[in-house]
């Protein structure tokens, strides 16, 4: 078995099933198992934060771990279960907002808790957002992320398109300062430094004639507290959502109880997830 070996569709039905499950305990039969699928998952984590998700192979985690790349089949069976596991385990990490706060804070502590988690793990900005495991980590974010907005009259469809747009917001404010990072270690110069360097661009090359709306802007200050790639600033994001909630007429969501008193087949709620309702 490779690195590469294509998942079939009979293994897909249960590929998430094993993030679900408890750690089987020690066998005390036959010789001690060098690593568990903890450290497994631990090392491969590792080694994506330092290298990027393009370095995480079977191989390069059995270095890290000091043992043999067919060790880690005993543990997860490809690089793409895998890679499910190290983003859970990446989740766990997020910073989930108090339940008590009211929504627009709840929601800015959910986006810097994102932001954070991107900042600590920059390659869950390469996976694809689209295809995120069925993982218990990642249902938790999720679900906080919906518990902040399903009662503020937004219509339900509102409520999941307010998010996917507070996580894209939050992605891209990532992949910047993760750009800036790769940028100021292989220039060796800082954000502030690389600007301060541009003055004769500005003095001798830019013509505010060309572009009278930036030099308006300009002109007022609106770009001398900008935000840095390193800063998470959605103030006019949280304004906009304000003034969408303020304005909503949409029909009341139903109630997790009104939802499950309906058979699941007759009814337009997403099943639970075992253990999890």
């Amino acid at each position: 078995m490779t690195d590469s070996t294509p998942e079939t569709p009979a293994a897909d039905n249960q590929r998430f099933a094993r993030l679900w499950e408890e750690p089987a305990p020690p066998s005390t039969r036959g010789r001690p198992a060098r690593v568990n699928r903890g450290q497994v998952v631990d090392a491969a984590v590792g080694v994506a934060d330092e290298h990027g998700i393009d370095a995480v192979s079977m191989r390069s985690v059995a270095r890290a771990l000091g043992v043999g790349a067919m060790t880690l089949y005993s543990h997860v069976p490809s690089r793409d279960h895998l890679v499910d596991a190290m983003v859970d385990r990446a989740y766990a990490d997020f910073a989930l907002p108090d339940r008590d706060l009211a929504w627009r804070p709840a929601l800015e502590a959910y986006a810097h808790g994102y932001f954070s988690l991107l900042r600590a793990h920059p390659w869950l900005t390469s996976i694809n957002s689209w295809r995120m495991p069925l993982a218990p980590n990642v249902f938790d974010a999720d679900e906080a992320g919906f518990r902040i907005l399903v009662d503020t009259g937004l219509t339900a469809g509102q409520v999941v398109e307010t998010i996917a747009i507070v996580n894209q917001t939050v992605s891209g404010f990532a992949r910047s300062a993760a750009a800036e990072d790769a940028d100021q270690r292989s220039q060796g110069t800082d954000y502030e430094t690389y600007w301060a360097a541009q003055t004769d661009f500005w003095q001798n090359t830019f013509q505010p004639s060309l572009y009278p709306t930036m030099t308006r802007l300009w002109t007022v200050g609106a770009f001398d507290n900008g935000a840095t790639p390193f800063e998470l600033r959605i103030g006019a994001l949280l304004d906009t959502i304000e003034l969408l909630i303020e304005k909503s007429s949409g029909d009341p969501i139903p109630s997790f109880d009104d939802c499950m008193a309906v058979p699941w087949p007759d009814t337009d709620c997403p099943p639970p997830v075992d253990g999890q309702a």
